[in-house]
């Protein structure tokens, strides 16, 4: 694994671009690299856990602050 970070900064996008834009950064990542996906559409809080169980993707964090999430994703290796 990998501790190499990527941060994608997805505020002021709607469902479905969120999970669109996270799966298209994670392919660019290397196995084991983590995303830190910012993320303020309300649909993220239910689309970004079940993006990453149906990637098989690991969601290390889901956190809410000033109004928006930061969720930290570990890519599959």
């Amino acid at each position: 694994m990998t501790d190499e970070t990527d941060t994608l900064d997805a505020l002021g996008l709607l469902c479905p671009l969120p999970v669109l834009k996270a799966r298209k950064r994670l392919k660019s990542l290397p196995a084991g690299g983590v995303l830190r996906l910012l993320a303020d559409d309300p649909a993220a809080i239910i689309d970004v856990p079940h993006f990453c169980t149906e990637a098989g993707h690991t969601l290390i964090s889901q956190d809410s602050v000033d109004g928006h999430q930061i969720y930290l994703i570990r890519k599959s290796v």
